[in-house]
């Protein structure tokens, strides 16, 4: 059996495995970030591991597991190092990663979280934490004073679960302490991250902390960003291929595809890492970047994720070997890309074909269920916005339909063949309350309209867009998502 993987054991990887330019050990920790999941690690993470390689500084990070412990355990008994798989179309490229100086869990590390969290030395706080986590209302894109986890928080603001809890009694203590100043960075797939989450935090804290308002507008900053890179859960499979190719047993190895892209606004009062050495994209506004993304990249994958799944197909990969779902999503990515505003040496039809290349790529396994989860804090800004702005154009929406009505079927909770799932939505009590005796197209959505905020005004308001996506289930509860893509291909 392979030795594990550690600073003590790094020396005797395999030749040829690409491992820290950097002794990592030298450099201190400057970025403390929450969401320990695979895609900050085979992203941020790996664009700092480049940075510091290029231009040194201590901005090491030191990683925050907000749920399970198991994976900040895994890494801290390897002293933070993991192997990040690239799979390509040329193979598999191993490359052992050294910018993850810690690893902690909020479960049993809070107090040395929240000591890091203040100390002066941590000039930025970083999230990928996904959309539901942020704790928006919907409908006023404020906190939503009635989420479970922001309610209890507000209660008991000293042992906070919530990101915005959390994030506030840091501030608190930076306020107190004299800390000084901190770049918040949300590098989730949400339009306006940086704002959203600026006013989040700026919500909870009017509710538990008043006077601390004046100094966040004073010494925090927001910068908006955009995170590009395919990054499917790890498997065992995973981990056998690390351990075989670079010699050492790794229980956390991620694996991701070749391409990675990082768009952000250049706004940290106290300095940065070096990203633009690893590629990263500095922009005075993110907002074309992020709209390309999340309707071209994120909004396909949401139409192949639910069309897929109820078909009985089990990653993005299988849904591109459907020449019917294939020809369903050219002209769907053709939609997306005229509704979009000219970007400054962006050719958005070869960035679609690109995209089809990524998502053909057989070496990753994206399942479709994956993808598929918590779909109603998703929709809205994958299909729900372009498609009213479609509207408002007057442009074909026929795919957004589509792509919505694919949605509605998997909310019924069973594929093509009977085989039942759970929702794995931050909604699903309600989704299936308003889905109760439901089995008609006209009756699902008239069930999930009953649902608060779930399908948005004026879009189903619209007697055109309506008829569309009850055409589209329909046509999907009866003969199938694969054939109703067909049609659409062919009309």
């Amino acid at each position: 059996m392979a030795d594990r993987l550690s600073a003590g054991t790094l020396a005797r990887i395999c030749d040829g495995v690409a491992h820290p330019g950097y002794t990592p050990s030298a450099h201190g920790i400057g970025i403390v970030h929450l969401g320990l999941g695979a895609f900050h690690r085979a992203h941020q993470a790996v664009y700092t591991d480049t940075a510091l390689a290029a231009a040194g500084g201590d901005w090491r990070i030191l990683g925050v597991s907000m749920r399970s412990t198991e994976t900040a355990q895994d890494l801290a008994e390897q002293d933070g190092l993991y192997t990040v798989l690239e799979r390509g179309a040329e193979g598999i490229r191993p490359r052992i990663i050294g910018s993850l100086a810690a690893a902690r869990a909020l479960r049993t590390d809070r107090a040395q979280i929240l000591r890091q969290l203040s100390a002066p030395d941590t000039r930025i706080i970083s999230l990928t934490v996904t959309e539901k986590a942020y704790g928006q209302d919907p409908q006023t894109g404020g906190l939503d004073l009635t989420h479970p986890e922001i309610a209890q928080d507000l209660k008991t603001p000293d042992t906070p679960q919530s990101v915005p809890g959390l994030l506030v009694q840091c501030l608190r203590h930076k306020q107190e302490s004299g800390a000084g100043s901190v770049t918040l960075l949300s590098c989730d797939n949400l339009p306006e991250n940086g704002q959203v989450l600026r006013r989040v935090v700026q919500d909870f804290a009017a509710q538990v902390a008043p006077d601390l308002s004046g100094w966040i507008e004073d010494h925090v900053r927001f910068p908006a960003t955009m995170v590009d890179r395919i990054t499917p859960q790890t498997t065992q499979a995973d981990r056998d291929e690390a351990a075989r190719l670079t010699g050492l047993a790794d229980a956390t190895p991620v694996q991701c595809e070749p391409f990675s892209q990082w768009v952000l606004e250049d706004d940290f009062p106290h300095g940065r890492p070096a990203w633009e050495h690893a590629g990263a994209i500095f922009a005075p506004d993110v907002t074309p970047y992020e709209h390309m993304k999340l309707r071209m990249l994120n909004g396909s994958h949401s139409l192949l994720a639910y069309a897929g799944h109820v078909a009985g197909l089990e990653t993005i990969s299988a849904c591109l070997g459907s020449p019917l779902l294939k020809a369903c999503l050219t002209r769907h990515l053709v939609a997306v890309a005229a509704g979009l505003a000219p970007l400054p040496g962006m050719d958005y039809a070869a960035y679609g074909r690109a995209l089809i290349s990524r998502f053909e790529n057989p070496s990753i396994a994206h399942s479709t269920y994956q993808i598929a989860m918590d779909g109603s804090q998703k929709m809205p800004q994958r299909i729900f916005a372009p498609a009213e702005d479609a509207r408002i154009s007057r442009a074909p929406r026929d795919t957004y339909a589509f792509a919505t009505a694919a949605w509605l079927r998997y909310l019924m909770g069973r594929t093509e063949d009977g085989a039942e799932y759970a929702l794995r939505d931050p909604r699903e009590t309600e989704i299936a309350e308003g889905l109760r005796g439901a089995r008609e197209a006209k009756d699902v959505i008239a069930g999930l309209r009953s649902v608060p905020g779930l399908l948005p005004e004026p879009l189903f308001a619209d007697r055109d867009w309506l008829a569309a996506v009850e055409t589209a289930l329909a046509d999907i509860l009866r003969d199938g998502a694969l054939r109703t893509a067909e049609r659409l291909a062919q009309a």
